[in-house]
């Protein structure tokens, strides 16, 4: 029993201590340790209480005693999941990070998973791969190695023709490269007819000054072409397949079934030339060959009276002969220039050079040539590169007549501004003929193309003529004729024109004729003769209604804006619609016939608004509404429209005024529509102006007296009632009807009716008004009276409309006036 009570007693004073020991938990551990009532107030970091008396370790973490405890002294420390005993969580080529209270995975360097992420957690994730540092641009390789790839890691390694530099030992890191001179090492492969010459990363074997590629090695050509963009796989050519020999004279022959005795004699001596030829006197054999040329172009002799066919068939032998040997021997010559001129002007300007990247420029006398130097690369692999430009304006005496390939795409180029060849008559040589040739044979489709420069004899008379860019084209019977296939026209002036091609052959500028038929010399003649006569009377007719003080009103001013605005168009188009010299000159010339044609037809239908607004008020006799409408609508309507039509026109397309031919607008891309849109609009309404004023005024003529409908009278306004709608320029439709099997008919009568205009404004506004008859009478016969006594004439010449008194002659001045030309 006093065991039990000493127990009791011990248990008691512990019970009794822990108040106290939990209060100085709290003191210790602060406010956090607090928590709800019921849970135990002592449980450490990491932790949770369950009780009053126990704690749980939170997850990842753990005690001495195990995840839960009540001892009050332990504490929740981290658990390293990967630490043995523990199975690896990871899989292989992974390593486990242990981080606290958890852990992660990550692939082992050199490795990455698949989806790119950087850690996993479970070993189901475990997709971990190779990662390729070469491709992924991670690798530190100096410039000079090449990348290697391995499992897990990488190599910086030499490539082949290169070496570790000294101190520098294969390492991922450390390694830098050098070239191996493979030339003065004795490495290389080359034959004993070659020279060896050192490349980056390589080498190659090239022939010796005065040689040229063997037959037999000739594959070896299309094996180093497709090398040269693989610099680091260069070596995989075999260098010892090049083999050279020395040059000789090419085997040049005189053409089949010609008969000529001047070209059997060239022929001869160009064999005399072959037979002691030696590599070291290829500029001698270049200098004779090229005077023996000279010399037979000369004085073709009989050449000039074989057949044509026959002498196309000669100069087509001449000139793929000519290139051909000059750009054998052209090999053979030392690098630097070489410019030789002969008196019948024949010429040769040839440079060879090491191979460069810049731009090279050949002149000889007419015609000048710029090119890549990168073009005359050497695929022959012979070292230096020539480039040769050979001038024979005596060619062209053979070449007489010759003709324009027929083909699809020289037709395109001939067709171009809507002109064509007449049947049988062949295309004018303009220029002298000049070759081009490299010294590589393959010149036909060059990655960027070749600029010619020709000056050729003047344009001026022939302003409509086509200039084409063409070269010989051989063709398979050998006689060939001229092409435009791969050449183009940049520019074309007076006396010169600019071509760009994409190969080299023999080049010139033709002039092709254009179909003569819209040059009808008949319509030529009626145009001059029209516009000259309307000139005089636009003339005549401005002056009297400037001076004629008796019929100035709104009527007349109109009629002086309309004949200003044609004579000053007429004039111009008859002094410069042909100065296309000047490209700006041309361009501002058709800038301004296309505003004062467009201020010409402006007034036109001004004038057949203010007629039909006179007809309709004329029923109630009030003309003051519709002069004021007119006082302030025509100035800016008939100079401000046309300004807009021309700004709007020049401001989206400005190189489209001028042609080649006429300063007027190109028909290009529509841009005639520009003047004939306006002209069109402007017809169509002043013919409808002009059938509502005659159906306006058709209850009037009928009230008239009627004497008025005499026969003569009728004639009369019949002549006038025609003569508006010249002068409204209504008959421009005529321009729309030139078409079909009439449209000859047409063009006569659209050239003659319209040239004509203005003669009809005179004709009409003066010479068939009373008041100007009259007028003219007194300037004639200098009488002059006071203003008064004028304007009482002026007011009894008009009189008043009243049929209750008949006057013949008052009546038909009222229905002309009323008709035609509507008055104040």
């Amino acid at each position: 029993m006093a065991g039990l009570v000493d127990t009791c007693t011990m248990r008691n004073r512990r019970l009794s201590l822990l108040p106290g020991l939990s209060a100085l938990l709290v003191l210790a551990l602060g406010p956090s340790a607090q928590s709800a009532p019921g849970c135990a107030p002592w449980c450490p970091r990491r932790s949770s209480c369950i009780n009053a008396i126990t704690c749980r370790c939170d997850p990842g973490f753990s005690s001495t005693s195990g995840e839960i405890f009540t001892n009050v002294l332990e504490s929740c420390d981290d658990i390293n999941e990967c630490a043995p005993p523990m199975a690896p969580p990871c899989g292989k080529i992974a390593d486990c990070v242990n981080t606290e209270g958890s852990f992660y995975c990550m692939c082992n360097p050199g490795y990455g998973l698949s989806s790119g992420a950087k850690t996993f957690r479970n070993e189901s994730e475990n997709t971990c791969q190779d990662a390729n540092e070469c491709t992924s641009g991670q690798n530190p390789c100096h410039s000079t190695t090449h990348c290697l790839n391995t499992m897990g890691s990488y190599e910086c390694r030499c490539r082949p023709g290169w070496t570790p530099a000294p101190g520098s030992p294969n390492g991922p890191n450390t390694t830098i490269c050098k070239d191996v001179d493979e030339c003065h090492s004795g490495q290389h492969q080359c034959h004993v007819s070659t020279v060896c010459v050192n490349t980056v990363g390589s080498y190659r074997c090239r022939c010796r000054q005065g040689w040229k590629l063997k037959t037999r090695s000739l594959n070896y050509q299309t094996a180093w072409n497709n090398q040269t963009a693989r610099s680091n796989q260069t070596k995989s050519v075999n260098q010892s397949s090049v083999v050279c020999e020395a040059i000789s004279l090419p085997n040049w022959t005189q053409p089949h079934g010609i008969n000529s005795q001047s070209l059997s004699e060239f022929f001869d001596k160009f064999q005399a030339l072959g037979k002691d030829f030696k590599s070291a006197s290829a500029q001698k054999t270049i200098e004779k060959l090229m005077e023996n040329v000279d010399e037979l172009l000369g004085t073709p002799g009989d050449l000039e009276i074989l057949p044509r066919p026959q002498q196309h068939c000669v100069a087509s032998n001449l000139l793929i002969g000519l290139e051909n040997v000059l750009r054998d021997l052209s090999k053979a010559l030392p690098d630097g220039t070489l410019t030789l001129n002969y008196s019948a002007g024949t010429a040769l300007s040839l440079d060879v050079q090491k191979q460069e990247e810049r731009n090279v420029t050949l002149s000889l006398n007419q015609a000048k040539m710029q090119l890549n130097w990168d073009l005359g690369q050497n695929s022959d692999n012979t070292g230096s590169s020539a480039v040769g430009l050979v001038y024979t304006p005596g060619m062209g005496k053979l070449l007489a007549e010759a003709p324009l390939d027929p083909k699809p795409e020289n037709q395109a180029a001939l067709n171009q501004n809507s002109s064509d060849v007449p049947q049988g008559v062949p295309p004018v040589l303009l220029s002298d003929i000049v070759s081009a040739f490299l010294s590589t044979k393959n010149a036909q489709n060059l990655s960027s193309p070749v600029t010619f420069t020709f000056s050729h004899r003047t344009l001026s008379s022939r302003p409509r003529a086509k200039v084409l860019c063409v070269f010989w084209d051989h063709g398979g019977d050998g006689c060939g004729h001229w092409s435009t296939t791969g050449c183009r026209m940049v520019t074309t002036k007076e006396d010169s024109t600019t071509c760009r091609c994409t190969h080299l052959s023999s080049f010139a500028v033709l002039m092709a004729h254009n179909d003569v038929q819209d040059e009808d010399p008949v319509l030529i003649i009626i145009t001059y003769m029209g516009l000259g006569l309307s000139l005089l009377c636009l003339l005549l007719a401005a002056l009297t209604f400037l001076l004629c003080r008796a019929i100035q009103n709104t009527s007349t001013s109109l009629h002086l804006q309309l004949s200003l605005c044609l004579f000053l168009a007429h004039l111009l188009f008859l002094t410069a619609i042909n100065q296309t010299k000047s490209k700006v000159l041309c361009a501002i010339i058709a800038g301004a016939l296309h505003y004062l044609y467009l201020a010409s037809f402006t007034w036109m239908l001004l004038e057949g608004l203010h007629l039909f607004l006179t007809a309709r008020n004329l029923m109630v006799v009030n003309y003051s509404s519709v002069n004021r409408l007119m006082k302030w609508l025509m100035y800016p309507v008939g100079y401000g429209v046309p300004v807009v039509v021309v700004a709007i026109s020049a401001g989206a397309r400005p190189c489209l005024y001028g042609t080649s031919t006429h300063c007027w607008l190109n028909p290009e891309k529509g841009f005639i529509w520009a003047f004939l849109g306006p002209v069109c609009t402007i017809f169509s309404v002043n013919l409808a102006f002009f059938l509502m004023t005659i159906w306006l005024l058709k209850s009037k003529l009928s009230s008239l007296n009627s004497d008025v409908s005499t026969l003569q009278n009728t004639r009369m306004l019949t002549f006038k009632a025609l003569a508006q709608l010249l002068i409204l320029g209504c008959t421009w439709c005529l321009g729309l009807l030139q078409v079909g099997p009439g449209a000859q008919v047409m063009a006569y009568l659209f050239t003659i009716i319209n040239t004509l205009q203005g003669v009809f404004i005179f004709l009409v506004y003066c010479l068939l008004s009373q008041q100007v008859r009259e007028q003219y009478r007194k300037w004639f016969k200098g009488i002059w009276k006071p203003r008064a006594e004028s304007e009482m004439h002026m007011l009894s010449s008009r009189g008043t409309l009243d049929t209750s008194k008949p006057n013949t002659e008052n009546s038909n001045e009222q229905l002309n006036l009323m008709v035609l030309s509507p008055e104040k």
